[in-house]
């Protein structure tokens, strides 16, 4: 009894055929194979070797070819470009195999991936988790294909895609994208290669937002990056950690923790395209509520986050005002001092309850009327009385005070909307709002804090001054 040698000769050219699949090459009876493919090993086959060579869509009829050339004792070297294990050759051979009740041994020789050969050339995309997906449909449903290409989404893979398009398959591409943009950023690297490693090869790098699926075709393998991929020079690189594993060494356990939530935080968002500012508010907002509603409620103007920030870094921005003392207590310490920046409340003044009593007012009015006296020009943070964010409105009215920022999310059930709706119209004011009835003092302590530590956010690294 013979044997049959599945062996994977790689992308197309003779530098990625590996050794081991070379040796079964020249110790081969036959050669079973797509004809096209016999051109790339024809240079190692035995004059004395039987070369069969058959059409597109004839797998099965190679498969049997080569059981019954096996069966007479032959050596059969079935061949499959790539991998004959991915899309290829090798799972036929063994269903035929019990199919039949043969007693042909089966080797599986592996060989480059077209995937593989593609992310060589393109750089370092596929670094990190990753899956393949097929676009044909012809032996799989689209209903399955685009449920998985869903989960590729969701999931942050990594995704390489064979078979993406052809002269019947043109519109499976574009479904992908879509799929693809409903859950990630329009600026994920997208990499696709023609021909890979063959004369006709041809490399494009271009981003999910700017990828135009005419430009492919069914020779070509595309390779969508993950969250964290970016383009470097024309090279898409996909991260493993180990810089950031370096850099993260001297940071300690409770910002580590921090930085993880917020790595986890950010590669559930559903809208992954918004600005930095606005995106590092967010991420501080779920991060103290593990609400992602955040998403649609938390408004900020147009780089509110950032001006307010540069405000306090060059010195413009000295004095945070609160409604309520939690607020205060909830603003970091070692953000304040580093920055020389003091937090107040006035609700312990002893000033305040005499001017509530003798105005009629709350104390949280009076504690705003005060601090208006001394610090017009405060980022003024509300967490919980809308009657003191009220107030803050009628003295801009006023004329009396000229806020920095304000932060309003004030909580709860009466005037609380309303609060927040008399913000908006000034437009002068960078503001920071959580809408509809949601706020509280946790909250405007985090904005507090992601204004204090914006500088952090381009490397995702919060909590430096815990």
């Amino acid at each position: 009894m013979g044997k049959i040698i599945v062996a994977g000769i790689g992308p197309g050219s003779k530098e990625d055929i590996t050794p081991a699949v070379l040796d079964a090459v020249r110790a081969a009876d036959a050669i079973v194979g797509y004809k096209y493919y016999f051109q790339f090993i024809q240079q190692y086959v035995r004059e004395d070797c039987e070369c069969i060579d058959t059409g597109m869509k004839k797998e099965r009829e190679r498969a049997q070819q080569a059981f019954e050339l096996a069966e007479q004792g032959k050596t059969v070297v079935v061949i499959s470009s790539g991998d004959a294990g991915i899309y290829g050759m090798t799972p036929l051979v063994y269903e035929m195999k019990r199919e039949r009740g043969s007693d042909v041994d089966i080797q599986s020789l592996p060989g480059i991936s077209a995937f593989q050969k593609a992310a060589s050339l393109l750089g370092a995309p596929i670094g990190h988790d990753l899956c393949i997906i097929s676009l044909s449909d012809l032996m799989t449903p689209w209903e399955v294909i685009e449920r998985r290409i869903k989960a590729a989404a969701v999931g942050d893979f990594v995704t390489a895609i064979y078979n993406p398009k052809s002269i019947g398959r043109y519109w499976q591409l574009y479904r992908l994208v879509e799929l693809f943009l409903q859950q990630r950023s329009a600026n994920t690297p997208i990499g696709y290669v023609r021909q890979a490693g063959r004369n006709e090869q041809v490399i494009k790098v271009t981003t999910l937002g700017e990828f135009d699926p005419e430009d492919v075709d069914m020779f070509t393998v595309v390779i969508i990056g993950n969250s964290q991929s970016y383009i470097s020079n024309g090279h898409i690189i996909t991260p493993r950690g180990y810089y950031r594993e370096q850099q993260d060494q001297d940071i300690k356990p409770g910002q580590q923790i921090m930085i993880n939530s917020f790595r986890t935080i950010e590669s559930e968002l559903h809208n992954q395209d918004i600005p930095l500012d606005h995106k590092w508010a967010l991420l501080h907002a779920i991060h103290t509520t593990a609400d992602f509603e955040m998403e649609r409620i938390l408004y900020t103007d147009d780089h509110a986050v950032e001006m307010l920030y540069n405000k306090v870094a060059n010195g413009e921005l000295k004095t945070i005002v609160t409604d309520v003392t939690m607020v205060t207590s909830g603003i970091r310490k070692g953000a304040l001092t580093r920055l020389g920046i003091e937090a107040k409340c006035y609700l312990s003044d002893p000033r305040v309850a005499e001017m509530a009593s003798s105005q009629g007012i709350t104390r949280t009015q009076a504690g705003i009327r005060l601090a208006v006296e001394e610090h017009p020009d405060a980022l003024f943070a509300f967490g919980n009385a809308p009657t003191a964010l009220m107030e803050l409105c009628d003295l801009i009215r006023k004329g009396k005070a000229h806020p920095a920022g304000i932060i309003a999310a004030p909580v709860g059930f009466v005037h609380v909307r309303e609060s927040k709706h008399m913000v908006k119209p000034f437009k002068d004011i960078p503001k920071v709002i959580v809408e509809g009835r949601k706020g509280g003092s946790n909250l405007a302590a985090t904005l507090c804090n992601a204004i204090l530590t914006f500088d952090d956010a381009e490397q995702l690294k919060p909590g430096r001054d815990l």
